[in-house]
């Protein structure tokens, strides 16, 4: 196998003051003519590997980042090319984390990183290296014109080994993340490209993808065409003369407009000129030709040939000159490019990460439904009002709901409908695709949002699914412009903020259950302060209020750290508390924020995220196996609190744990409220996790009945809209389970609920859909 290899020891401080940098071109490399004979246009893709941001890896050691390129349909024969490869930043002088040997294999057109060391979570390694890939135009015919980006993690489980030593060391792959390029992109585009990996190797990788057609060299093409047509093959001949030559022209044409509007939109995002003179095209032969086939259209002297609409010839040798002076123009405007990123490298990822967050909130809305419920004042006793059993979609309310549909199987049927109109989508555009979500669309979970308004006052409150007119302004075509809410930049940069998000298990769980959201919450907000709760583990059968004390003494002993830490660094200015819990994990947040010693804190509550939790506790439960288990559990062991969620802690109903803890005021203070629920949860009664009535429960006009709805209108008074810059929302998340087949756990309902422990699509959709939420 053959190798090439790169060093990067020649950079220096001189370099760097002077900005230069170290690059190897492999443009007339023999590999690359061998691949690429003869090309008068190719795509120019170039990678920029910014960031590597460890943010729980499960193991240390060394580990490499593996790039290659490939036409989505196409054989082994037609890759990307590895064509240069740059060092735009220096490496730390002295570090020994990071290895300086970069990797090209010719046997799989692969480029390889320097080999970096990983010791600590939430590490940063800033890589600052450029490969550029040339994929040949029109060189493959094949089903389809995308292109698969692939990336790897490499990792060698040898942390003690010196870094020069490295290079000779063999990784295997750990983990792969690939991204769709689609054929609309490959004449011009700029993106952020984020690059994750799994739950076991959750990094972000920050790179940044540019895109153009370009024209690297000349080659006069073979104007005769042999009589033997397979001696064309690997030459220009017919393939380069007639309307390939037309459409290349135009691709270049079309390559240059795209280049040159982006530049601008760009240029204007981060407030810096571009010098972009001598850029603008000589008069375009290609728009007044009339295309003739090359069968149909030969000169005297038998070479094809193309005719204007006056019947006027243009010979190729003037076609020739077009292509020329096209690709130089369009070659010129790319390296003016080049040097103008590497002037202002962290202004355009900024923009282009600014830009890539507002397209997705677009992107990802396929898999979201959006409506408004109005909640009413109060549920009665007797007869339930109407217009909160409405979920009408966009605002408009259902006609067709009746008091004894089944909303679990309304809710199912609802995303199933969804699910099914996506299936008949046809997804075209210029964005890259996120192959953990585009390559099997039907798979992802469909969300339906919610938002609670007032029935009384709903009429002032701000709209929260479509942007104001003011927020609008912020942003310029396509998104370039960033809002300031999406970058982190408020009207106050200089003022310290302390955030503090604390994750809390469910029954029998682990601190590390949560960790998914909380890396979600990480790329929101890498500066938030996590508490993955502890407290609480392998006590979780014991009783709510002594759970609930030990959850509070560990946030206050937290929160003083913190504090403390924050007050000698800088001003603190605020606090901002939020809270994430699982299961039962949320009644222990609620009683922990009911403890007296909580009280000083409860002005710093922000956001909360209940996780399928049940807060009206297991009355009216459907699920008759679970059900079952309940009630082993409270014979064989007496466990606490399943007496407490089921009510049978006490024989009056309205002295039971949950009833008294809904006549606290444990929601009133959070200013954004989430509910996640799942129809298919069967371990979490819908209504319970979704604060609802049930049919059940509007049925019932017993005292259990009475107390039902006393309580639940107990948590309604808690989460009413008492400020119009509140939000609160029910996020409904219908898992696709049907891979499961008819398991025990999925007729129990336990595969939905561990769902939301083991898949963080749904948090990424909601978290990057509402960043206000999560980012303060």
């Amino acid at each position: 196998m053959f190798r090439r290899f790169g060093w990067f020891v020649g950079l220096n401080q001189k370099n760097l003051s002077t900005k230069r940098l170290h690059s190897v071109d492999r443009h007339d490399t023999a590999t690359l003519n061998h691949h690429l004979p003869m090309l008068d246009a190719v795509h120019e893709v170039a990678i920029y590997i910014h960031r590597f941001h460890n943010l729980d890896l499960f193991e240390q050691g060394w580990y490499r980042i593996k790039i290659t390129m490939r036409w989505e349909d196409g054989e082994d024969s037609y890759p990307g090319i590895p064509a240069r490869v740059v060092q735009y930043e220096a490496p730390e002088v002295g570090a020994d984390n990071l290895c300086r040997v970069w990797m090209i294999d010719d046997t799989d057109n692969s480029f390889s990183t320097p080999p970096f060391r990983i010791k600590y979570a939430r590490q940063d390694v800033f890589l600052c290296i450029m490969i550029s890939f040339y994929l040949s135009y029109g060189g493959y015919k094949g089903k389809s014109s995308a292109v698969m980006l692939k990336f790897q993690l490499l990792h060698t489980p040898t942390p003690e080994i010196r870094p020069e030593l490295q290079s000779s060391l063999d990784a295997y792959a750990v983990s792969v993340h690939e991204y769709r390029i689609p054929s609309k992109a490959l004449l011009g585009l700029h993106s952020y490209c984020p690059v994750h990996f799994d739950a076991s190797h959750a990094v972000v990788v920050d790179t940044t993808v540019h895109i153009s057609l370009v024209k690297p060299n000349y080659h006069k093409p073979q104007l005769k065409v042999p009589s033997d047509s397979s001696a064309c093959e690997g030459t220009y001949g017919e393939d380069f003369v007639g309307s390939n030559k037309v459409m290349l022209i135009k691709a270049l044409r079309t390559a240059h407009d795209i280049l040159l509007e982006d530049l601008r939109k760009i240029s204007k995002g981060i407030n810096k000129a571009i010098d972009l003179t001598g850029t603008t095209f000589e008069p375009d032969v290609t728009k007044s030709l009339h295309y003739t086939s090359p069968a149909h259209a030969k000169s005297i002297t038998g070479e094809a040939s193309l005719q204007l609409s006056d019947t006027t010839q243009i010979s190729d040798e003037d076609l020739l000159n077009s292509l020329q002076s096209s690709g130089n123009q369009i070659l010129y405007l790319w390296n003016s490019f080049l040097k103008f990123h590497r002037e202002n490298k962290t202004k355009i990822l900024e923009i282009l990460r600014n830009s890539w967050a507002n397209d997705r909130r677009t992107e990802w809305s396929i898999w979201m439904v959006y409506s408004k419920v109005e909640i009413p004042h109060q549920y009665m006793s007797k007869g339930v009002e109407r217009t909160s059993l409405n979920r009408g979609i966009h605002g408009r309310s259902s006609s067709t709901w009746k008091l004894t549909d089944d909303p679990v199987q309304t809710a199912i049927v609802r995303a199933e409908l969804h699910r099914q109109g996506i299936a008949q989508m046809r997804i075209n555009n210029r964005s890259l695709q996120d192959m953990f979500i585009f390559k099997d669309p039907l798979r992802i979970p469909i969300i339906i949002v919610e938002r609670l308004e007032n029935m009384y006052h709903s009429a002032c409150i701000k709209s929260y699914f479509y942007p104001s007119k003011e927020e609008s302004e912020h942003v310029l075509e396509n998104g370039y412009t960033a809002i300031n809410k999406l970058s982190g930049i408020g009207p106050h940069p200089n003022e310290h903020v302390l955030r503090v998000v604390v994750f809390v298990h469910g029954f029998q769980g682990h601190h590390l259950d949560l960790r998914l959201v909380r890396n979600q919450w990480l790329l929101i907000d890498p500066k938030i302060q996590v508490l993955m709760s502890k407290t609480n583990e392998d006590k979780t059968s014991e009783d709510f209020r002594e759970m609930g004390l030990r959850l509070a003494q560990e946030v206050i002993s937290f929160l003083k750290r913190k504090i403390d830490k924050a007050s000698k660094i800088g001003n603190l200015k605020d606090i901002k508390l939020s809270f994430v819990g699982h299961s039962i994990g949320n009644l222990i947040i609620r009683t922990a924020l009911a403890e007296s010693i909580m009280e000083p804190y409860l002005r710093y509550l922000y956001t909360y995220v209940s996780i399928s939790g049940p807060h009206l506790g297991y009355m009216y439960s459907s699920n008759s196996i679970f059900n079952s288990g309940l009630w082993l559990l409270k014979k064989i062991k007496g466990t606490q609190c399943i007496h407490q969620l089921t009510f049978t802690d006490d024989h009056d109903l309205e002295n039971t744990f949950i009833f008294k803890l809904s006549r606290k005021k444990t929601l009133a203070n959070f200013r954004n409220v989430i509910l996640l629920s799942s129809p298919q949860d069967g371990y979490v009664p819908y209504h319970s996790a979704r604060i609802e009535l049930c049919p059940a429960a509007s049925l019932d006009f017993s005292k259990q009945g009475k107390v039902f709805l006393e309580m639940l209108n107990n948590c309604l008074d808690q989460i009413q809209m008492h400020s119009e810059h509140r939000v609160v929302m029910r996020c409904d998340i219908n898992f696709e389970i049907s891979s499961y087949g008819r398991s025990f756990n999925t007729l129990i309902g336990r595969t939905a609920h561990i769902e939301f422990l083991e898949c963080d699509i749904f948090v990424k959709f909601i978290m990057w859909s509402f960043p206000e939420l999560f980012r303060y």
